[in-house]
């Protein structure tokens, strides 16, 4: 098992370090007007017409965290799928602007990222049809988030971008938490503490008490909530093995996350995949990037 732990693990970093020395097609390109609405773009060499594309979503907790080094970049250019990187506003940078809750700046500017890549589907040659999304922790949640809400496109909006789809074709998520809501969060992993910042809240405590009043922003915001039939697959990673109830050392990337929400994507009929660390035997997708290849260049 340690063998196949630190296989995995040596693949990512060599994606990481590969990905460092391959120069953006477009760097630093504005989705929006604040410094930090910016994604990169690597055009994919492919003999089609289009490529498949990954969008990439830095973790962080919200609150860190840069577009540099997207996983899988060297795979994905390797194998014909572009990839878009994506900067976004943070809390502290929405809590400036008095957005409230702040979470919501940096969940909008994913959705608003991913419309701004397909309306450069032409320039760009992005089959907009085989999007996957891709990230960790916070990231994971954002692009868990995108896969799992309604279209926000507004096909009746002056604004071209704004007409554009919002919805992924998969996903691939490192330690992604899958809710917000912090009685449920407890509920799996009793020592969490984790949260409270993407509603502005200085503690866990003032979360739980402030739960009622916030569980439609809750709600909105949780894959858990959010998970319908009409979802498309996942594969959630975890480096730790779950234990629904317990307390972990690393709360807001416990195993747990993934064994909590595994019930409702199976009673949705959503095709997923959780793996942890201790069950690679039976990994489908032992090194992962097979799962982001499979689902979008078939």
């Amino acid at each position: 098992m340690i063998f196949r732990v630190f296989i995995v693990f040596a693949v990512w970093l060599v994606s990481l370090c590969l990905g460092h020395a391959q120069a953006p097609t477009h760097a630093n390109v504005p989705y929006g007007t604040h410094e930090r609405q910016v994604l990169d773009f690597w055009q994919a060499k492919s003999e089609k017409a289009k490529t498949p594309l990954l969008f990439f979503v830095h973790g962080g907790g919200w609150m860190t965290g840069d577009k540099a080094n997207p996983d899988f970049l060297a795979k994905c250019l390797e194998n014909g799928i572009s990839v878009a990187s994506i900067n976004y506003r943070l809390i502290q940078d929405a809590q400036t602007a008095k957005i409230d809750p702040p979470v919501k700046a940096c969940l909008d500017d994913s959705a608003r990222a991913l419309q701004f890549v397909r309306s450069q589907a032409e320039a760009w040659k992005i089959d907009k049809e085989r999007i996957g999304g891709c990230g960790g922790s916070a990231g994971g949640f954002t692009a868990l988030w995108l896969a799992f809400s309604f279209d926000m496109a507004d096909a009746k909006s002056a604004d071209p971008i704004s007409r554009e789809s919002t919805r992924l074709s998969c996903v691939m998520a490192f330690v992604p938490q899958t809710t917000l809501d912090p009685k449920q969060m407890q509920a799996w992993i009793p020592n969490n503490t984790y949260g409270n910042h993407a509603f502005g809240l200085p503690s866990m405590e003032a979360f739980v008490a402030k739960r009622d009043e916030l569980l439609p922003w809750i709600e909105r915001f949780s894959p858990y909530a959010l998970a319908t039939k009409d979802d498309p697959p996942v594969l959630l990673f975890y480096d730790n093995a779950p234990n629904l109830g317990q307390p972990y050392k690393d709360p807001p990337h416990c195993g747990n996350f993934g064994a909590g929400i595994a019930e409702k994507l199976k009673a949705a009929g959503i095709e997923h995949e959780i793996n942890y660390n201790n069950d690679y035997a039976h990994m489908r997708w032992p090194d992962l990037f097979g799962f982001i290849k499979e689902k979008l260049t078939k």
